[in-house]
Formats: structure tokens, C-alpha cells, sequence
């Protein structure tokens, strides 16, 4: 009214797919699409003892096994996994598939990489990512959720300056050095080109040779200046 918004309104509508009568012609068209790789999006990689999510600003449990499983097969120090919020979530006690895996990995740009990196590159690259989320100007809010990391600890102070939001980092309880160089995997690389096997090898193998994978424990930053407002996490 006046040129100016007066009211709004908003009314959640879950939707329950088992409540929902599927579309003859659109599940028998899914069915025959998926057919040649049924089996193959079926096979049973492992079992999870817990429940296995992604959600929330900076990790999630499927998010945590990704980084366990770049740690240990590139023998890394540390991991970095895209800030991703999509897949399917595994309860305790389900067999994790390849199409669980796929729910999680599947873009067209899952190379896996090992760099070598400063201290003083990694806390870049965290400044540069929480910019990207933290910003209190919408317009430079560039999408995706913080980076997921595993094997350094850090602080982050959402509400501070753009590179002034990440401190106190930490590998195996002692403080990273700026000059110090650290062994990083990661995936989802950006830079056009690079080589790398795809992130669903490296993670499938990990989950084959444990075949039951026991319950992750997060690896989420220390937050600062942030306390009672849960939409953070």
C-alpha cells in the first residue's frame, strides 16, 4: 500500500511422497531410464552405524565421512569438500549404495586433488569462502554453505570484517604456521582442466574396505559472537 509492501504471507506445504500417488506414465518412464543401471546404482558399498546427513552451515555427518575418506586414501593432513546441502540421507543401520554415494558426489567436476599449501593460503581460502556466506551485504552473498574442513580446527566469528573471521587454526591441537606447508585434498576444483580421479572411487574404496562405517564425529568450527542464534550452524 502506498508503494510499500504491507504484509506477507507464508505457508509451508510438506510434501510426503509416500501420501502422493505417482504418475503412471512419469514412474514407468523413470523405471525404464534407470533400468541399464539398476543394478549397478544398487550395490551395497557398506553398512553406517549412524545416521548419515548433510545439512547446516558447516558440516554434516556425510559431509565428515567425505573428508575421513580424503584424509586417509590421499594420505592428506587435511580436507577440504565443497559446501554442498543436496543428497539423501542414511539412517542407522541402512546399507550405503552406490547411489547413496551418487546422491552426494554426482557433479561434473568431482576431480580429487592433493595440493600443498601454506598455513597462511588455507586461512585464505576459509576468509575467502566465509565472505562468501557472511557477507552483510546481500548482493556479495555468492551461494553455497562453508567450506567443510577435516583435520583443522578452527574459529570463526561470522559477525566480524571480511578477512578478520577466521582464527585460532589448529592441526592435531597445535597452532597451523603461516610459512608451514600442509598436505590438503579436496575436490569440486573449479580451475578449468584439472586431473584427478573422481571424489566416488576415493570414497566407494573407503567404504568398501571398512564395510561398516561407525557413527562420524563432526568437525565444526568454534564460533564467536554468535550465541542464541541457531541458523548459524
Amino acid at each position: 500500500k502506498g508503494g510499500k509492501l504491507a504484509d506477507f504471507r507464508y505457508r509451508l506445504l510438506p510434501v510426503f511422497s509416500r501420501l502422493l500417488p505417482a504418475d503412471p506414465e512419469m514412474n514407468s518412464h523413470i523405471d525404464r531410464v534407470r533400468a541399464p543401471y539398476r543394478a549397478r546404482l544398487e550395490e551395497p558399498l557398506a553398512t553406517t552405524e549412524g545416521l548419515l546427513y548433510r545439512r547446516g552451515n558447516f558440516n554434516g555427518s556425510f559431509d565428515q565421512l567425505i573428508l575421513d575418506a580424503l584424509i586417509e586414501e590421499k594420505n592428506a593432513q587435511i580436507a577440504f569438500s565443497p559446501g554442498f546441502r543436496w543428497g539423501t540421507s542414511v539412517l542407522s543401520g541402512q546399507v550405503i549404495t552406490r547411489e547413496h554415494l551418487m546422491d552426494q558426489t554426482a557433479i561434473t567436476y568431482p576431480q580429487v586433488t592433493v595440493t600443498d599449501m601454506t598455513g597462511e593460503f588455507i586461512k585464505t581460502v576459509l576468509e575467502d569462502v566465509a565472505d562468501n556466506l557472511f557477507n552483510p551485504d546481500p548482493y556479495y552473498q555468492q551461494g553455497g554453505d562453508m567450506v567443510r574442513v577435516g583435520g583443522l580446527t578452527y574459529a570463526c566469528e561470522p559477525g566480524a570484517r571480511a578477512g578478520s573471521r577466521i582464527s585460532d587454526m589448529r592441526l592435531d591441537g597445535k597452532p597451523i604456521e603461516a610459512g608451514k606447508s600442509y598436505r590438503v585434498a579436496g575436490w569440486a576444483p573449479v580451475a578449468q582442466g584439472v586431473k584427478g580421479e573422481p571424489i566416488w572411487d576415493v570414497v566407494e574404496r573407503w567404504l568398501k574396505a571398512r564395510r561398516t562405517v561407525t557413527p562420524r564425529t563432526l568437525n565444526t568450527p568454534r564460533l564467536i559472537g554468535v550465541q542464541g542464534n541457531p541458523g548459524i550452524v
